[in-house]
């Protein structure tokens, strides 16, 4: 991934940028090969002839720029990949630089707009070539001359040891007679010293930081600096299982996200993230709480309504490809939780906020009083019937503790003896409805017998403390029943009664391995939980990069990438193990 901390581009390893979408991450898609073939829009970059497949890759050093590299007989060749923080249009810049030799280069632009579905009016404005159709414009700037046939513009040139031959891609609205001129070496030289001023503000120094750090800067990438929003994934539809129907479009924000996010970002040292992060969700859920949804877009939009682009094959034949998310819509109990326990938090740190945001809380609160015995779709997003989830209602729990703790720790107003029953009310529930005694663990929803991952996060948020027998068991009946070669299912998929009302299957959830590992320190047993730890690492890509999941099958990560939700529990895992306790939330 490359990206401007607006939108983001994914570069293969053959030099193929296979999807970028402009100007934001939830625009169309001008290249997006990924989710078909190279008619629906790409942009190759390398050697002439030899292996397509660079060589080597890195980013360069704590960046986001990424540097390729291709053995050839005649020569070495880098491709420097990156997209400048934004000053005002978005731009990907690539660099060709002769390394040794003289190495024979192509290259072919295909955009297209829409998702793949619309061929640009290509011409040229003296010597740039521009691409227009409806409201988008590509201007690419390069003193190398493509030429077009067959709907590409494509060359072949050559590079010599010490040359560097630049490329910049910009996208303007149509209207826009003239691009914004950049010089590609300038802004090379700009996007490092951003990135490494942006990274020296971490506080962690532990064993795992380059882990660290590479997650924090995906983390960073993924935020849409505008708001302060963060996006799951850059990408949608790329699927939980190939070849099947278990594809998302990703491209918003979760309010699931929100209190490991503020908490990564906060004990990384990154407060004005945290606080940007805080800020757009107070935004974003503000007005009546029976309305709050459980994702929201990049600048707190509540309309993500999905479609299917049926003109796309989708990754690896995995259809259909969706755009927009219907689980917006769903009634998710738990995002009350999330809410309250993100700007309890936020407080408990030291990120302040006005009374507002204390008026909205004793809204949620009110509001939860009425709801929460109601049945939810649960925090997996379930496309089956109702139930009365365990972790939903352990969140709703959340909610009352920290209106609580709020008014004994701060001092706030409001009716705590009430919400003191009301907190009780719900704890002694899921103990009856929730807790499956012969067994000794808590079960996916009441009067169930399968498991849930989630039930993992009931000490992390203080249900429970970690040394009650019914936590460790329940532990021990996920580690039992949910690992499938040594990492976490979400859920069983395969049973004829689950939740899960979807053909097909997925891989192991990354961020369920995460609380795993996490879980296991925290009852002591931490060389299990660094060795777990330590094979989620080794799942990463040649760059350092987390899908959602990983299919233990075919040994390959699925789901949508880079993922949020994978990286932010590498952080706070790795920050536990660097102290050797677990919990740093459940206080």
């Amino acid at each position: 991934m490359i990206g401007d901390m607006q939108t983001a581009a994914l570069v293969g390893r053959d030099g193929s940028i296979d999807w970028a979408c402009l100007p934001d991450f939830d625009s169309s898609a001008c290249f997006a090969a990924l989710l078909g073939d190279e008619q629906n829009g790409n942009w190759t970059l390398r050697p002439a002839d030899g292996e397509p497949r660079a060589t080597r890759r890195r980013y360069r050093g704590d960046t986001l720029i990424l540097e390729s590299e291709w053995d050839t007989e005649t020569g070495t060749v880098r491709v420097i990949d990156f997209m400048p923080p934004r000053g005002g249009a978005p731009h990907i810049v690539r660099i060709v630089e002769g390394i040794s030799g003289r190495v024979t280069m192509c290259t072919e632009l295909r955009l297209r707009f829409d998702y793949g579905h619309v061929v640009p009016w290509m011409h040229r404005t003296g010597s740039e070539l521009v691409a227009i159709a409806g409201p988008d414009a590509v201007w690419l700037s390069t003193p190398v001359n493509l030429q077009g046939h067959n709907f590409t513009h494509d060359t072949t040139f050559t590079v010599s040891a010490g040359q560097r031959v630049p490329f910049v891609l910009t996208w303007h609205p149509s209207q826009v007679e003239e691009s914004d001129h950049l010089d590609a070496e300038k802004a090379l030289s700009r996007t490092e010293r951003f990135w490494e001023k942006w990274v020296s503000q971490c506080t962690y120094d532990g064993p795992y930081r380059e882990a660290v750090i590479r997650s924090l800067i995906v983390l960073k990438a993924l935020t849409y600096r505008p708001t302060g929003g963060i996006v799951a994934a850059p990408t949608t539809s790329l699927p939980e299982e190939i070849g099947g129907v278990r594809n998302w479009d990703y491209r918003y924000c979760w309010l699931r996200d929100a209190t490991i996010t503020l908490e990564a970002l906060i004990r990384s040292g990154y407060t004005d993230e945290a606080l940007a992060w805080r800020e757009w969700l107070v935004r974003a859920v503000a007005g009546e709480p029976q309305l709050m949804q459980i994702m929201y877009g990049i600048r707190g939009e509540r309309r993500l309504t999905e479609w299917e682009a049926d003109w796309l094959p989708g990754y690896e034949g995995s259809r259909p490809v969706r755009i927009g998310n219907a689980a917006v819509g769903q009634y998710q109990l738990d995002v009350y939780g999330e809410v309250m326990d993100v700007l309890h938090l936020a407080r408990r740190t030291g990120i302040r906020g006005g009374d507002y945001l204390w008026g909205l809380q004793r809204s949620l609160v009110n509001y939860l009083e009425w709801c929460w015995d109601e049945p939810d779709e649960g925090l997996w997003e379930v496309r089956g019937p109702r139930q009365h989830f365990v972790h939903s209602k352990v969140m709703a729990w959340v909610a009352a503790d920290r209106a609580v703790r709020s008014i004994e720790e701060f001092g706030k107003e409001g009716p705590i003896e009430r919400w003191k029953a009301l907190r009780d009310t719900i704890h002694a529930e899921v103990c009856e409805y929730g807790y499956d005694p012969q067994r000794n663990t808590f079960t996916q929803y009441y009067g169930s017998k399968e498991l849930d991952a989630a039930l993992l996060l009931i000490p992390e948020v203080g249900f429970l403390p970690y040394d009650d027998p019914r936590v460790i068991g329940t532990i021990e009946a996920v580690r039992k029943d949910l690992m499938v070669d040594g990492f976490v299912l979400r859920y069983r998929t395969d049973l004829e009664n689950s939740a899960d009302q979807l053909p097909g299957d997925e891989g192991a959830f990354l961020a369920c391995s995460f609380w795993m590992a996490n879980a296991l320190l925290s009852i002591g047993r931490q060389d299990e939980a660094r060795d777990l730890f330590e094979r989620l690492l080794a799942l990463r890509n040649d760059v350092g990069l987390l899908a959602e999941e990983w299919d233990p099958r075919i040994g390959r990560q699925v789901g949508n990438f880079p993922q949020a939700f994978s990286h932010v529990p590498l952080v706070t895992t790795a920050l536990n193990l660097a102290d050797r306790q677990g919990g740093w939330r459940a206080e």
